[in-house]
């Protein structure tokens, strides 16, 4: 199997993950006060679920969801329309020698709990459950 940018054939560093938690976090401390001078995009209140980094650590890839899965694709939208402040809020209060290039993609982890929530709710799966 070949790698890809975000792992090689042990996963993520230690640092990748640190960074990536460090990036995470601030960024839906930013998000969350509305500091983004863009009302679409402060009118959404979006989950950061996990920014992973590239091994150079030169872009992080941020997994968000929008509270309630709706404007999912506006979300993207304004997030990376938003990414160079962004950035620049992130790199101020993460404090990193040079701040990844932002990239956004939707948390594909919320549809798949979803999922998995409707299937123990079905009535065969309860019965071979034993509930």
């Amino acid at each position: 199997m070949g790698k890809n940018k975000f792992h090689d054939g042990d996963g993520p560093s230690q640092r990748q993950l640190r960074v990536g938690e460090l990036i995470r976090r601030t960024l839906a401390q930013v998000l969350a006060q509305g500091d983004i001078h863009d009302p679409e995009l402060n009118r959404l209140s979006i989950t950061v679920g996990e920014v992973r980094c590239s091994p150079d650590l030169k872009i992080a890839t941020a997994y968000v969801m929008p509270l309630g899965g709706t404007g999912r694709e506006h979300a993207i939208e304004y997030l990376a329309r938003n990414k160079h402040e962004l950035r620049r809020m992130v790199g101020k209060k993460v404090g990193l020698k040079f701040t990844p290039d932002l990239r956004f993609r939707l948390d594909a982890t919320f549809d798949q709990m979803d999922a998995t929530r409707e299937m123990f709710a079905r009535d065969e799966v309860k019965r071979d459950l034993g509930g």
